[in-house]
């Protein structure tokens, strides 16, 4: 298969302006994001996508290809959208990696373009971890706090998505041995070019609309969605929205070594 990795970098931010070009730890928030997926193997290429001259500019200073799309891209998947598009070659599949995506280990977005690989019919994949007694504890008390937090998936003897929720799905009526049967989401997504045509022209959904995920207008208009269980083998989950996001992450860095 033809795989590319596209990630979608807005300049204007509300909480950090000007947010791919950040520093993080001596190197851009952007490039740090680019050199991820220069890691991974069997793809093609590796695009940015912006409407922004200073991240066309800022990124040809590290070398990354850019594909300019138009300033009025509602969301990061529909900036993908637009880039595929604009392509002299479509691929067919391309995976969605965000540019604020700063700890995302390269296996993980190894793991999408590995099923792409192994199964070429794939309409949509994305990736989740299950968690432990002790992690599924730290998202409740994190839920307390702050409700909207996480996103949790639930899946199906296939590795299909049945539901996406930011609710703690399933409910636990009991609590026996073994892991529990909880999926924290990791919001990267591949398309094959075909299935993001086809999503983009849908419209928004009830679910969608109810829980604020647009992966929830794929299940709702019958698209199957592939979730690879992956494993951050002992690496932090994180993203940058704020400039306290970046001293958190800097310190992930310290602690934790780079990740590329």
């Amino acid at each position: 298969m033809d795989i590319a990795i596209v990630i979608p970098a807005r300049y204007q931010s509300r909480r950090l302006p000007g947010k791919p070009m950040v520093a993080v730890a001596g190197r851009s928030l952007l490039e740090r994001v680019y050199a991820i997926a220069g890691a991974v193997t069997g793809v093609s290429r590796v695009y940015i996508a912006t409407d922004d001259q200073r991240i066309v500019d800022h990124a040809a200073g590290f070398g990354a290809p850019v594909i300019l799309t138009p300033a009025d891209c509602p969301t990061g998947t529909d900036r993908v959208h637009a880039a595929l598009r604009s392509m002299d070659k479509r691929p067919d599949a391309v995976i969605n990696l965000q540019g604020d995506a700063v700890l995302t280990p390269p296996w993980v977005v190894q793991a999408l373009v590995d099923a792409f690989h192994a199964d070429p019919q794939a309409g949509m994949v994305t990736a989740a971890v299950r968690c432990s007694w002790e992690q599924l504890a730290e998202i409740e008390a994190m839920k307390i706090k702050t409700p909207a937090s996480g996103t949790m998936v639930t899946i199906d003897k296939a590795g299909r998505a049945l539901y996406f929720s930011k609710a703690i799905i399933p409910y636990l009526r009991t609590r026996g041995e073994g892991p529990p049967p909880v999926h924290r989401h990791i919001g990267i997504y591949g398309y094959a070019s075909e299935t993001l045509e086809r999503f983009c022209r849908l419209e928004q959904t009830p679910l969608e609309m109810a829980e604020q995920l647009e992966q929830l207008r794929a299940l709702e208009n019958g698209i199957p969605i592939k979730v690879v269980v992956v494993d951050y083998r002992g690496r932090t989950h994180g993203s940058v929205d704020s400039p306290e996001d970046v001293q958190r992450v800097e310190a992930v860095i310290a602690r934790e070594g780079e990740l590329v």
